[in-house]
């Protein structure tokens, strides 16, 4: 069975975003996009009304540390 990811995930989230859009550079993803992106991935099984601010922004920081991993 696959993994299932929460808004809790962080690390998680970010690593699958980055293999889903590996030519994105996170930091111009505007938060209503990134909801979007998290919410339509297979593994999300979360309450998509239960993100905040700081959700996001903790799972777009890890992206980014991913995104840089690969792009450096």
């Amino acid at each position: 069975m696959a993994a299932e990811f929460h808004w809790d995930d962080a690390e998680d989230l970010g690593i699958e975003l980055s293999e889903k859009f590996p030519d994105q550079n996170p930091l111009e993803v505007r938060f209503t996009d990134l909801h979007k992106m998290i919410t339509a991935l297979p593994t999300f099984v979360d309450d998509p009304q239960k993100s905040t601010e700081g959700k996001l922004e903790a799972i777009q920081m890890a992206w980014y540390e991913e995104w840089q991993d690969k792009n450096s």
